[in-house]
């Protein structure tokens, strides 16, 4: 066999090992970043419930001042919706509350709500995103998670890229800017 055929045939069998590992993936992923802030519950969960707010901390924001923005449904709360249409950096998509658990005022208290997160561009994709509130004597971690499905295409670039490393970073902006709002 010559040398151009046993070329051609290792890099066939690295191309189907490599479709093989993709295949053997996880068929769906979970993002999640937490962070303490020093203050009750009661004083984040607003912050989150109304879309409107998110304009002072979401990471996304910065990215497109130009980004239009479509509110519908309830004002805040369980069946506020947000559509967005950017910049190839934000693409365009649409999130809805579908479950709210507002903590009651006042210190240690848990609550949270949960978004149907629909993106449209640049990659189509229904995913869930959550918001944990855990108050206690130190004040109230926020945890911001996103799960979804993962389909074949994405396990393939996961082999290359992690979903973590590049949805995480901005899970820990935001959720910074977050903070330095809860503080104002």
């Amino acid at each position: 066999m010559s040398i151009p055929k046993k070329i051609a045939l290792g890099l066939l069998g690295l191309l189907g090992l490599v479709l093989v590992i993709a295949a053997l993936r996880p068929a769906s992923f979970r993002v999640e970043r937490s962070l303490l802030v020093n203050a009750p519950p009661d004083r984040v969960y607003p912050l989150l419930a109304d879309f409107h707010r998110w304009t002072a901390w979401s990471p996304w924001e910065a990215m497109d001042p130009a980004m239009q923005r479509n509110y519908s449904g309830a004002p805040q709360g369980l069946g506020a919706a947000y559509a967005w249409q950017g910049n190839d950096k934000v693409g365009a998509g649409r999130m809805e509350i579908i479950e709210t658990a507002p903590p009651p005022a006042g210190g240690s208290a848990r609550g949270g709500l949960k978004i149907k997160l629909d993106f449209l561009k640049p990659i189509a994709a229904s995913n869930t995103a959550e918001f944990k509130l855990d108050g206690g004597s130190d004040g109230t971690t926020i945890t911001w998670a996103m799960t979804g499905p993962s389909p074949y295409v994405a396990r393939l670039m996961g082999l290359f890229f992690s979903m973590d490393k590049l949805v995480g970073k901005d899970f820990e902006a935001g959720l910074a800017k977050l903070k330095a709002e809860v503080d104002k």
